[in-house]
């Protein structure tokens, strides 16, 4: 599986990454658990099987183009009840112009993930998985109610064979 990911600027993720540490520090699931070097706060735009040829050369003229792109950060929520834990984002038209963007340039790729596809997506950064919807209200109180803004100012694609990043922005 290739992903294709927005990077937070620092401020959002000094912001995320603080949230990730308080879960953890109470007790909750959390993110700060995953110690895997390639473990950081993202926006996940698409994931598909695999890249078809010449598509990380479009991905990045892409993202140098768009890029930066404003993020504010919404309400901490559960999806679906009883999966991950996430700090939803605010949907601009810009980012979800590049979210669109995005699916065209992989519309030949085989293996799209559904739940990423422009009209099922839920943007959001993820703060932990597996989280039960009974500790949300526990969970709101660790995150607090701070609204972070910024922007995501690169762009990556993450193999989960390898579990390795590649940058898909080159002049950042």
């Amino acid at each position: 599986m290739r992903t294709v990911e927005l990077v937070c600027s620092p401020g959002v993720e000094v912001a995320v990454r603080a949230v990730w540490s308080r879960l953890a520090a109470a007790g909750l699931p959390s993110l700060a658990r995953n110690i895997h070097p390639t473990n950081r706060p993202h926006l996940t735009l698409a994931a598909v099987a695999e890249f078809p040829p010449g598509v990380e050369h479009r991905l990045a003229e892409l993202f140098d183009a768009a890029l930066p792109v404003p993020v504010t950060l919404e309400r901490v929520v559960v999806l679906d009840g009883s999966a991950p834990l996430v700090w939803l984002v605010r949907p601009t038209p810009a980012l979800t112009a590049l979210h669109t963007a995005v699916w065209d340039v992989l519309a030949e790729a085989d293996g799209h993930r559904p739940w990423h596809a422009p009209d099922a997506w839920v943007p959001h950064l993820s703060l932990a998985l597996r989280f039960r919807n009974a500790d949300l209200r526990m969970a709101r109180a660790v995150a607090g109610g701070q609204r972070p803004t910024g922007a995501f100012d690169a762009a990556r694609s993450y193999d989960g064979t390898d579990r390795t990043v590649t940058p898909l922005t080159r002049h950042r």
